[in-house]
């Protein structure tokens, strides 16, 4: 195929694996650098006259990515964070952490790389900061109306951001010692360091939200009171619940879950001193599951130095090619490369996970089995085991659903037939004036889709408290979520 401009080529350097600096010890910095701003510039361009823009299909927030590419383009990186932020409340954070479906949708994947959409994205809203673009949108007036918010994920950031915006008084309520959620300890600093959630939060204070860390709602203060105390509360604890494998041995010593191994990880990244932390220093490192979870499993593990770290996956591993029956512009499964991978360890798939093998109450290692499929089913291979030495074990097998405790029985909200938090057309649950978005309402998802629930459900709420709304609403709570379990 003819390419006289080069843009394949800008591609394809692009898209090369950009390895860590291979060095004995690694920092817990992000790994990525900013784009150079010609490449940057160049793949902005490919965005133009594509026809029919099939990426704003892609994502669920629609943004309105040829506009700010095409700015971007053009230099007008003030006018480009403006369209940006037009839909998406934290560029940053998706920027750093979304797969980008919307580059799966993108008119030149038809026949050719898409274009780099994601990298063009984080450097508007990193220049957008380093310039001073980005500053507080209080509101003009107050409404009188209070909302009570309850997790300060993703989603309860955008649900807070927007009602504040409109007016009205809104508290944010987080169990942990400090505002973020998953974003503040769920995510290793080589991924995104947290200077970047902790300026997007100073412009959030200075708007008005009021943060109330280290309040554990059900506990410390009841669902009920919450409910007289507010004239709507929305439910955005995130699907936190494990996904468990009950083999033999799991009650040894070393099986954990892999947020058992991330939080008080990150938490040492901090400066602070967590009890119960789990070092993988000099240790064979197993970890069950091989998406994003598992994945940072895998680059603490390098960081702290282990042994050995392995990947087990008990499917087939995907392709590195779109498959037939996934074609453009639907989001494909593929075999991809994190950071993580790229510095090391190795990635075994029709992996069966058998036993856990141990002396003495201490994990030694893990019995594995090929996969074989049998009446639809993935059971393991008779006469395939084998055990691979093993120290620690991390379950990164993914979530089934927000934890229940508490709201059940304080404010009798109904979950679904997936554990999840039950709701209607506008986001709210079985109880009046209770309303859910995100992952507790939805499932295991994208950062990119909590983000559009918590921009649709503060209209929703915004409707119920005034009769009408102005704020924008990107999805429907029925609209199917895209899994990374």
């Amino acid at each position: 195929m003819a390419d006289p401009r080069g843009f394949l080529k800008v591609r394809e350097r692009e898209t090369q694996p950009r390895r860590p600096v291979p060095v004995r010890i690694m920092d817990w910095k992000e790994v990525y650098e900013a784009q150079e701003k010609g490449v940057l510039k160049s793949q902005a361009g490919r965005c133009m006259d594509c026809g029919v823009p099939f990426c704003h299909q892609g994502c669920p927030l629609g943004n309105l990515i040829p506009e700010w590419n095409d700015l971007t383009w053009r230099d007008r990186g003030e006018e480009a964070i403006e369209r940006l932020h037009a839909t998406n409340n934290f560029p940053e954070f998706t920027g750093r952490l979304c797969p980008a479906p919307c580059e799966s949708s993108c008119v030149l994947g038809i026949n050719q790389p898409a274009v780099t959409i994601k990298q063009v994205e984080v450097s508007i809203i990193d220049q957008a900061f380093s310039e001073g673009w980005v500053t507080p949108l209080p509101p003009t007036r107050l409404t009188g109306k209070t909302v009570a918010v309850v997790g300060s994920g993703p989603a309860g950031l955008a649900v807070a951001q927007q009602l504040t915006r409109i007016g009205h008084t809104v508290a944010v309520y987080e169990r942990d010692d400090k505002i973020g959620g998953l974003l503040r300890y769920g995510i290793p600093d080589f991924k995104m360091e947290k200077e970047h959630l902790d300026r997007r939060l100073e412009q959030m204070k200075a708007e008005g939200t009021r943060f109330r860390p280290g309040v554990n709602v059900g506990v410390d203060v009841t669902w009920e009171q919450l409910r007289r105390r507010y004239d709507a509360v929305v439910v955005t604890t995130g699907s936190t619940t494990p996904r468990d494998l009950n083999i033999p041995g799991r009650e040894f010593d070393g099986v954990h879950y892999a947020m058992d191994y991330l939080v008080p990880a990150n938490r040492v990244v901090a400066g602070e001193q967590p009890a119960g932390h789990i070092d993988a220093r000099g240790k064979h490192v197993v970890i069950l599951g091989g998406g994003d979870t598992g994945a940072d499993c895998i680059g603490t593990a390098h960081r702290q130095q282990a042994a050995s770290v392995t990947t087990l996956a008990i499917g087939k591993q995907p392709p590195a090619e779109r498959p037939v029956h996934q074609p453009w512009p639907m989001y494909p499964t593929l075999f991809e490369v994190a950071s993580a991978h790229e510095e090391g360890g190795e990635r075994t798939y029709l992996a069966s996970t058998v036993e856990f093998v141990g002396e003495d109450g201490r994990l030694t290692g893990v019995k594995l089995a090929e996969t074989e499929f049998v009446d639809g089913k993935r059971v393991p291979k008779a006469g395939t085991e084998r055990v691979i030495p093993a120290d620690l074990v991390f379950l990164a097998l993914g979530f089934t659903g927000p934890e229940a405790a508490g709201i059940t029985e304080q404010i009798d909200a109904a979950f679904d037939g997936r554990g999840n938090l039950s709701r209607d057309a506008e986001y709210m649950t079985t109880t009046e004036g209770v309303f859910v978005a995100g992952d507790a309402g939805r499932g295991q998802s994208l950062i990119v889709w909590a983000i559009a629930e918590g921009r649709a459900c503060a209209a929703s709420v915004d409707r119920f408290l005034m009769g009408t709304t102005i704020l924008p609403s990107p999805v429907a709570p029925t609209d199917r979520a895209i899994s990374l379990l």
